[in-house]
């Protein structure tokens, strides 16, 4: 047993993005009209708020609007509304053709949303906290659970410091603390190392259809004045990857001459070759977005998977002793590829729910009455209505899909009493090797695309080197006994920061794991088709430094 410091508050919340924070924020605002008071602790593993989010990102100030109804005065980074929103079908590598806006179902209409850095309203929001008394620790990993004599959740572990990769103690090791909590809020983000331990130690995804997920990537560069359109959207659909697998790309004009463009790939895709960076690179050469980038610089690179499953994936987010809000419970609106406000709306009634609890004797009921709370929410009709965007995609392909999603949208709000469900796990969607044909991808030009290395290098990711690897594998000798011979080992591919390597021996093949290039998407976690790799948190502050991203 380690001896650790223990430190004691009401309510301990895991996860400094837009969920995470706004549960802070709306704890401690409730806190002062009850004239309570109230100790709240914010963990984050990134080294400062906003290091490690990555988001397209348009988005719904309808819940920053509750949250703070003067935000604008308060200076909220919100500066850049949406003027023009189109959205493409690119039929080829250099063809395309715009939809008129009424083809386009509507949840994907952008009037009166913002092109934000989702870091740069983190780091807001976290002075918001701090501000009205929350403790944020950055820096520090949420390592493991701590459970108490009734298997209920009182609070997280720490990740230890200075602990050396042959799993010694280093000079300087310090053990982490056990933080304890009437309420432990589960905020992680997509695939949630925490949060999906939760899920399954209490069945909370029992009798749900499995989560669903997109890798997205992600650019920022910095664009001639002259070819800056602040508030200009693209949204496209098709090329590069058509019947392969589905998903679509992004193109936002932001203030100060930058522009982000980025790809979404569904992880459902059956080609083991596939490779979401490789097409990546090749979406940017299509005239249609090539144009909007000549003669710029790229200054940021990133990328993380997306929990897009929707209301039918969306497991029971209460447990003994603490929630799991936002998108490490997977409350993205597939149907608007949304997050930030269903995450935040998420966290606000996290916070209500929690600070009803700790003033009730019946505080355990109350926190099982989340979910019913949720659902009658603005943001449970929100989910119910495009319940199901993801799976009749899945099921009828991008073309038909998209028809029914526009009729079902646009005409029927959603009330359509139809129902699609996807139940094959994203996971066991890849087929054996020598059944698809491997795309032959370009060499990166240096101009338009790169190599994964130079982009990694572009996230700024860092990782103590002498440590213990944090990519898990169950069975050591699975990658080269079953997913090299059957897949040609997919986590070559599908990896969007090189971490993964076949190396040729003189006798047989070896996975060589680079876990220091590792930039926290969860791919590997999602995709690998023997589920074999588990990702487990670094030590604390490794990983990416997003500027704005």
């Amino acid at each position: 047993m380690t001896d650790r410091e223990v430190m004691e508050f009401d309510v301990v919340i895991v996860g400094g993005g837009p969920a995470g924070l706004s549960t802070a924020c709306r704890l401690m605002q409730q806190a002062q009209a009850r004239e309570q008071e109230l100790s709240v602790c914010l963990v984050e593993k990134g080294s400062e708020i906003g290091a490690h989010i990555v988001s397209g990102a348009v988005v719904e100030a309808t819940a920053l609007s509750e949250l703070f109804p003067n935000w604008q005065e308060l200076g909220a980074p919100l500066h850049t509304k949406v003027n023009v929103d189109e959205l493409h079908w690119l039929s080829s590598a250099d063809r395309s053709s715009a939809m008129s806006h009424w083809m386009v179902p509507k949840t994907l209409h952008n009037d009166g949303n913002y092109i934000i850095s989702l870091g740069n309203l983190c780091r807001w929001l976290a002075e918001q906290s701090e501000s009205l008394g929350v403790e944020i620790f950055p820096g520090f990993t949420a390592a493991s659970l701590a459970y108490n004599e009734q298997g209920e959740v009182e609070g997280i572990i720490t990740g230890d410091m200075g602990v050396g990769a042959n799993g010694d103690e280093k000079s300087g090791y310090m053990p982490g603390m056990l933080l304890k909590a009437k309420y432990t809020v589960f905020a992680e983000g997509c695939r949630g190392h925490l949060g999906k331990e939760l899920i399954a130690k209490y069945k909370l995804d029992e009798n749900q259809a499995p989560q669903h997920y997109g890798l997205g990537i992600k650019e920022l560069w910095d664009v001639p004045a002259e070819q800056s359109k602040p508030g200009t959207v693209i949204h496209t659909a098709g090329w590069p990857l058509g019947k392969e697998a589905s998903g679509g790309g992004f193109l936002y004009h932001l203030e100060n001459n930058q522009v982000v463009v980025g790809l979404i790939m569904d992880l459902n895709y059956k080609n083991p070759h596939l490779s979401p960076y490789e097409e990546f690179q090749r979406y940017k050469h299509h005239p249609l977005i090539s144009e909007h980038l000549k003669g710029a610089k790229r200054v940021s690179y990133g990328a993380r998977a997306i929990a897009k499953g929707g209301w039918s994936s969306l497991p029971k987010m209460n447990f003994p002793g603490g929630l799991v809000i936002g998108c490490d419970a997977g409350t993205l609106n597939p149907a608007k590829i949304k997050g930030t406000h269903t995450a935040m709306k998420s966290g606000m009634l996290a916070a209500e729910t929690i600070i009803e609890a700790l003033g009730s004797e019946q505080g355990d009921e109350i926190i099982r009455s989340f979910d019913v709370q949720l659902a009658n929410s603005w943001l449970g009709q929100e989910l119910q209505q495009s319940r199901n965007f993801v799976p009749a995609m899945h099921k009828l392909g991008t073309f038909w899909g998209g028809a029914y999603n526009w009729l079902d949208q646009n005409i029927f709000a959603g009330s359509l009493p139809l129902r699609f469900e996807d139940l094959t796990p994203d996971h066991a969607t890849l087929e054996p090797a020598d059944q698809h044909k491997a795309p032959n991808y370009p060499k990166p030009d240096g101009l338009l695309s790169f190599d994964r290395l130079s982009s990694v290098f572009l996230s700024n990711t860092n990782h103590e080197e002498d440590q213990p690897c944090h990519l898990k594998l169950k069975d050591a000798d699975l990658p080269i006994s079953k997913n090299l011979p059957i897949y040609d080992e997919p986590a070559q591919r599908y990896c969007p920061a090189g971490v993964y390597e076949i190396i040729e021996g003189d006798e047989t093949p070896q996975l060589q794991i680079n876990s220091q290039n590792c930039l926290h998407c969860k791919t590997c976690d999602i995709k690998d088709p023997s589920q074999n790799i588990t990702w487990v948190t670094p030590e604390g502050a490794g990983g990416p430094n997003y500027p704005n991203m």
